[in-house]
């Protein structure tokens, strides 16, 4: 038999997708189904390494939510992108040049069939599959070449939810002219409108829910109250830009959020220990004070590493270091911490380094994409912490990088193939994605850990329980 497919629409990106369909599967894993998550097609620079290779973050956070291994079909096709006009398409995890080069609107015919046999295959292994659709259904002038959204709730025969951002305003005006612009097919299919991050009392929206009913014949479901701190990581590159913080930090860590940062999700524990405060950096102010700066990955390295002169934060970075304080790289900001980038075979771009690890790095035309175990060795200070630290994490790049040798002596190999330290200690690059998600290196640093994710998904799914309610999600799979 065919699983039951749940569907979460939202009004528009960022209206809570992501978060209510990691509820769902939490919710309904814990009621006893076998529980997949699935998402056509993601536009996202975050990404998680799996057996097959890469898939969206969002999808690998709902497949541990549902207690699945997470698996290259949850997201069979997932767009990286690039530039403004460009993206790299991964297809079942792997790169696909030639869809890559492909005009945008002339992809759907070619993905569409790896997409329905991705969402088969998941529907024939499991009872209930939770579909995650993208921006939003109503948008009208993609609809002919559509893959993600009512395409896929019309092969599924899905059961449709719609959320909205009431905090933005105008919710009940995006539900309604939302369902106004679906097919009359594809409005059959909603059970029910969610208002997400709401604050006060839900009674205050009254008439609102009523009136919306009569013109729409759909019941909005629940009111769901806004919460900040759930622990569930961003689904893609757009993030509160607020300070993070619980208001008594001792330490601040600035992140240097250029155009094309990639796997920003994997920052989402940094904001949960406390006295610790984290800030985004665009500006050199938004440098000052600060006792670390990260350099986090980045899809285009090089042209990241042009933007960011182009804003000062490089004199901003070397200026740190210099002062003593401490620097990490990730993956692309390990690359452009070193000496030179050096792009043979243009995948990324040529480009002088900012000179504070005596690195080199090549760009290879096959990428390295594995999850990966090792363990530091010795570091010196402000590092020491890490000193013989366990750590499992993942790796995505097609840089290859070693020590020039005419710089040996200012800096070495501290974790192999994989991490590096200057000289003096103050600068540190690492390949390996996910480093704080390990429970050891937050120990290590700071001497406490955060919440599981076990317990952020459980929380997910009372918060969903208690303002759906129970019976209100269980209709849902009859």
């Amino acid at each position: 038999m065919s699983a039951v497919c749940i569907m979460v629409w939202g009004t528009s990106s960022g209206a809570g997708k992501s978060w209510l369909a990691t509820a769902l599967c939490r919710y309904y894993a814990r009621r006893g189904w076998r529980v997949a998550p699935f998402k056509a097609q993601n536009m996202s620079n975050n990404a998680r390494v799996v057996v097959g290779g890469e898939m969206g973050a969002a999808q690998y956070f709902q497949a541990l939510a549902a207690g699945v291994e997470p698996d290259v079909r949850m997201n069979p096709v997932l767009l990286k992108p690039e530039a403004d006009t460009r993206s790299q398409v991964v297809v079942w995890g792997q790169v696909d040049a030639a869809l890559s080069a492909m005009p945008w609107r002339q992809r759907s015919a070619a993905l569409w069939p790896r997409v329905q046999a991705a969402l088969d295959e998941l529907r024939a292994r499991h009872q209930v599959v939770v579909i995650e659709g993208a921006g939003s259904p109503a948008e009208i002038n993609l609809q002919p070449s559509d893959i993600v959204n009512l395409r896929v709730a019309a092969h599924a025969d899905a059961r449709c939810l719609l959320v909205s951002d009431i905090d933005r305003g105008g919710a009940f005006a995006h539900l309604y002219g939302t369902w106004a612009l679906l097919p009359p097919d594809q409005r059959a299919r909603l059970r029910g409108f969610v208002l997400n991050k709401f604050r006060g009392d839900p009674a205050l929206l009254a008439p609102a829910p009523e009136q919306l009913h009569a013109l729409t014949g759909v019941p909005t479901l629940g009111v769901l109250p806004m919460w900040r701190d759930h622990g569930l990581p961003e689904e893609d590159g757009v993030f509160d830009d607020r300070a993070r913080g619980d208001g008594s930090a001792r330490q601040t860590i600035a992140i240097i959020a250029y155009p094309r940062i990639s796997n920003l999700d994997e920052f989402q524990p940094l904001a949960r220990v406390p006295g610790l405060r984290l800030v985004w950096a665009r500006t050199p102010a938004d440098c000052t004070g600060a006792d670390w700066i990260i350099l986090p990955g980045s899809k285009a390295t090089a042209a990241d590493l042009a933007w960011l002169r182009a804003q000062g934060l490089d004199h901003a970075v070397v200026a740190h270091a210099r002062a003593g304080r401490a620097v990490l790289g990730i993956c692309g900001g390990l690359q452009m911490l070193g000496e030179a980038l050096i792009d043979p075979h243009g995948i990324d771009g040529n480009a002088a380094g900012l000179g504070l690890l005596p690195l080199v790095t090549v760009f290879a035309p096959d990428k390295a994409v594995q999850r990966t175990e090792a363990t530091f060795g010795t570091l010196g200070a402000p590092w020491s912490a890490l000193s013989g630290v366990a750590v499992r994490g993942y790796e995505i790049h097609h840089g290859q990088t070693a020590i020039h040798p005419a710089l040996a002596g200012q800096g070495r190999e501290v974790l192999p193939g994989l991490a590096w330290q200057s000289a003096d200690g103050c600068v540190l690059g690492c390949y390996l994605h996910g480093l704080f998600e390990n429970d050891a290196v937050l120990r290590a640093l700071w001497g406490t850990g955060v919440p599981s994710l076990a317990s952020v998904f459980d929380a997910l799914a009372d918060t969903v329980q208690a303002h759906l309610g129970a019976d209100t999600l269980d209709r849902l799979l009859t």
